[in-house]
């Protein structure tokens, strides 16, 4: 198939990731090139040249509009605005079987779009004012949208999904996060340096557990940075920067226990299947989706409980470590991801007009 992935241009679709959308769409491009289908990245110019990119912008907003000055600002939505509009059209001009919307744009999900190319988009946040409406009315026969957990289902469709609506968990290629039979007895956090990942109560955590933890990601938010993480560095907790992927699966082969810690309504948590991939029982806050993708791979806590972290720390020491690795091979593989990908391809490509009518 020829295939356009639509991708949020906030950041580059490039390692080292700065967060789970953009490992997203680089596992999406790299997974559907290597099943021999024709893929053009609609991304950030300066994203990984190893894609065919087609450039939504020259370079990611973050770049230009630097997130902490600009959100939200009139002059940051017309940049997207005009970036997205231009690659939709380029789109529906480019011969595509299918688009794979992944943007969180409204533009994307116009119907007068999706009736020329059939769309698949997926959501990876959870409902917000400036896109909730355009969702609302846009399923068809010639558009379905995914959702990263059945949480999030919820959230999107408190009064029950549409059939167009169905949920398609995120994955990764386990042979990326090679298993580790045992760890050092350490605890280790990644992710997005920001409040809502809940970094200071991973850390409150560890101490109160008496385990040492070591943090990698990259530091989105300064002020949060020097306020709440810098001052509690030391005594066995370390930053250990932001690495590419096959760094931090060393790493995180390497330690005992993972933390996950989201003080939002996490759609997925990629960070933590990585984790578990490489042997890592989990810690975690219930929160968002974290119940549903740890199942039996960890303990939970109450969202916010530093005490019940503490003792989740403990608990899942003694998970045997191939518990983790299988669930991952069991729901969170690659394969499955990409063979579901290509069953709702078919699916909506199989509902336009034209192959009605044939």
């Amino acid at each position: 198939m020829r295939i356009a992935l639509l991708a949020h241009v906030r950041q580059p679709i490039r390692q080292p990731f700065l967060g789970g959308m953009e490992a997203h769409g680089w596992y999406l491009a790299e997974g559907l090139m290597a099943r021999g289908h024709e893929v053009v990245l609609f991304a950030s110019g300066d994203s990984d040249p190893r894609f065919t990119i087609d450039p939504v912008l020259p370079t990611h907003y973050e770049a230009v509009f630097p997130w902490a000055e600009h959100r939200g600002k009139p002059e940051l939505i017309a940049h997207v605005d005009a970036g997205y509009a231009a690659a939709c059209d380029r789109i529906a001009r480019g011969g595509f079987d299918v688009v794979h919307n992944n943007s969180l744009h409204r533009f994307p999900l116009e119907q007068r779009r999706t009736a020329v190319t059939p769309t698949v988009t997926s959501l990876h946040v959870p409902p917000y004012d400036a896109l909730h409406h355009f969702v609302a009315v846009s399923p068809s026969l010639s558009h379905l949208l995914t959702v990263t957990s059945q949480s999030q289902l919820r959230a999107w469709w408190p009064e029950g999904a549409p059939p167009e609506a169905s949920v398609l968990h995120n994955a990764i290629d386990p042979a990326a996060w090679p298993f580790v039979a045992n760890g050092n007895g350490e605890a280790v956090w990644c992710g997005r340096i920001t409040p809502n990942k809940g970094t200071h109560l991973a850390i409150d955590a560890a101490r109160r557990a008496g385990v040492a933890l070591t943090l990698f990601g990259a530091v989105e938010d300064p002020d949060y940075w020097a306020a709440e993480i810098a001052p509690r560095l030391g005594g066995g907790i370390r930053y250990g920067g932001h690495l590419d992927g096959a760094a931090l699966a060393a790493e995180l082969g390497r330690a005992s226990v993972f933390l996950f810690t989201p003080c939002w309504d996490e759609p997925f948590g990629l960070v933590a299947i990585e984790a578990m991939a490489c042997g890592l029982p989990v810690a975690a806050f219930d929160q968002g989706a974290a119940r549903e993708v740890v199942g039996e791979a960890g303990v939970i806590a109450p969202a916010g409980d530093v005490a019940a972290l503490a003792a989740a720390i403990q608990d899942s020491l003694a998970i045997d470590r191939a518990v983790p690795r299988r669930r991952v091979e069991a729901h969170f593989a690659r394969d499955l991801w990409l063979d579901r990908c290509e069953a709702l391809y078919a699916s909506v490509t199989a509902a336009r007009p034209g192959a009605i009518a044939a």
